[in-house]
């Protein structure tokens, strides 16, 4: 079976939008995964198909109904009781490579996407929703935030990425950021490739990489390193070392 995601949005022609290109897209025409669409408006019982209204206590905006939401997710929760039902929204855990890799090893996923200043929080403490955000921003919308967590998943399932250990080197799988990377030309405007990388001596490459993966990750993400510390070193192929676990 393919890992199938579920998406319940006002703007189902947003998808899949970017995933319909590149590895995602391949693996989407492939049947690696599937991906449909639910609108929420199509819960709505009233003749404006109304799926918002001011927020109690007064404020700008408009917040979105508790029973017209409750509605569509039931719709869905039926249909699909085994994916857990997350929902976009800046108010959510942070996204993780962890989690990302929790859900790609998983049947699919069922996203939410909220719009206008949020969702009626009687929705979360009625229905099993896992509130989920992206990053420390605010967008228009949670269908770029489901488009980003779909994207995270997908390159994770077996074969889109090719070779199994294709992503184990990356950013954030060690607790590190990432190390740079160089190609040809080994000149470029006065700048040339590290020497360590053309030497040809493989357990050097994997001392240089690591310190400056872990350099970096000091650098430009110090809550990486507070939250982790020092990540266990990987051999040249991407592996860790047995007693490393």
């Amino acid at each position: 079976m393919s890992w199938n995601a579920t998406i319940l949005t006002l703007y189902p022609e947003m998808f899949p939008g970017p995933l319909g290109y590149s590895l995602a897209g391949r693996a989407l025409s492939e049947g690696t995964w599937s991906l449909g669409t639910v609108q929420i408006r199509d819960f709505a019982t009233d003749k404006h198909r109304s799926v918002d209204d001011t927020p109690a206590g007064g404020g700008a905006g408009m917040v979105m109904r508790a029973d017209v939401l409750a509605r569509a997710v039931d719709h869905v929760l039926e249909r699909r009781p085994d994916a857990p039902l997350l929902a976009m929204t800046p108010r959510g855990k942070p996204l993780t490579q962890d989690l990302v890799r929790d859900l790609a090893a998983g049947p699919g996923v069922s996203i939410l996407c909220g719009r206008f200043e949020g969702i009626d929080e009687r929705l979360f403490e009625a229905r099993p929703i896992i509130p989920v955000s992206i990053g420390d921003y605010i967008l228009s919308g949670g269908e770029t935030a489901a488009i980003t967590l779909l994207d995270a998943c997908v390159r994770l399932l077996p074969g889109v990425m090719g070779a199994p250990t294709s992503g184990e080197e990356e950013s954030f799988e060690t607790g590190l950021l990432e190390y740079p990377h160089y190609t040809r030309p080994q000149m470029w405007e006065g700048r040339t490739i590290p020497e360590v990388l053309r030497s040809g001596d493989h357990a050097k490459i994997a001392a240089w990489r690591h310190a400056r993966a872990v350099d970096d990750t000091r650098s430009r993400r110090p809550d990486l390193m507070e939250r982790h510390g020092d990540a266990p070193r990987q051999s040249p192929s991407g592996a860790r070392h047995e007693n490393e676990g």
